[in-house]
């Protein structure tokens, strides 16, 4: 494994590179407020023993990369997709498969619609289609509103206690017993709940960033404009869309309105699946992804 700081602009952003570089490069891509170790290192190693050169990073305001006050310097969603790009560029890749999860997934529908080109395949999972206003859904659910567009809006509890990351206060025990409980609530019980394989990431995410404080600006990134979700309908990348049946934030049939709105887009739904990564998930995850990058 190979570790590397890439510089966009003002930013630097921590990389790292798994596997031979002479195999087919797979982007992974991890969802909000998460870095580069949301990526359990043992699923990495199933995509490298496939066969890929796998490159994961750390978001802005994440793990290792640069960290600053969001109030003086604003993003949006679409910039963290240019953070992408500026990822593929500094490995010196023109093209790439990408993987992504939650919002990664969303900066993967943006990438596919504005850089079609550096794409060989897209794959997401555990997200919305752009044309899915999730940030006002928020709102929606915690008023118990029902979604304009008549799908599903996220489980209130869990977006209670998701409101509560970053309270101060807590030391690092009592930060990692949160997490694994946040997670127990985001995986959504349609698998066992190994605590310990959790608990296990979360201190590794810790070490590597040096702080047992979780990122939060990502909810304050500006949303992609949903009227550009019509956009989906013009990708050309071929596309997997693996749908998370207990995935209490973008539950079905998120996955299958997305995949609907991307041509030729395939769908696949992986039994006991919620928000996360759980080892049950790790084999046929990495078996669904090999086979549409090969």
């Amino acid at each position: 494994m190979t570790a590397k700081i890439v510089t966009t602009g003002e930013l630097e952003l921590w990389t790292e590179a798994l596997g031979d570089p002479a195999h087919p490069p797979l982007l992974l891509i991890m969802g909000a407020n998460t870095s580069a170790l949301g990526w359990p290192d043992e699923l990495i190693a199933l995509l490298v023993s496939g066969g890929r050169f796998v490159l994961r990073y750390d978001h802005r305001d994440t793990g290792r990369s640069s960290q600053r006050d969001f109030q003086q310097h604003p993003y949006s969603v679409a910039d963290l997709a240019s953070d992408a790009v500026a990822v593929l560029d500094g490995h010196g890749l023109e093209r790439a498969h990408l993987l992504g999860l939650s919002l990664g997934g969303s900066i993967g529908q943006i990438l596919a619609i504005e850089h079609r080109e550096r794409l060989r395949t897209l794959t997401v999972m555990m997200t919305a289609a752009l044309d899915v206003d999730f940030a006002g859904n928020i709102g929606r659910a915690l008023r118990g509103e029902p979604s304009p567009d008549g799908l599903p809006t996220p489980d209130p509890r869990v977006l209670q206690a998701l409101a509560r990351r970053g309270e101060p206060g807590r030391d690092r025990e009592a930060e990692l017993e949160w997490r694994v409980e946040e997670w127990r609530l985001l995986s959504g019980g349609g698998l066992p709940f190994i605590e310990s394989e959790f608990r296990r990431w979360e201190e590794k995410a810790i070490a590597h960033a040096g702080t047992h404080q979780q990122p939060t600006a990502h909810a304050l990134a500006a949303p992609f404009p949903v009227e550009r979700g019509a956009e989906l309908r013009t990708i050309t990348t071929p596309t997997l869309v693996i749908q998370a049946p207990h995935d209490p934030l973008n539950p079905p049939p998120h996955g299958r309105h997305l995949a609907e709105l991307i041509p030729g887009a395939r769908l696949v739904e992986l039994p006991g699946m919620g928000h996360a990564l759980p080892s049950a998930v790790h084999r046929p995850l990495a078996e669904l992804i090999l086979e549409h990058t090969r």
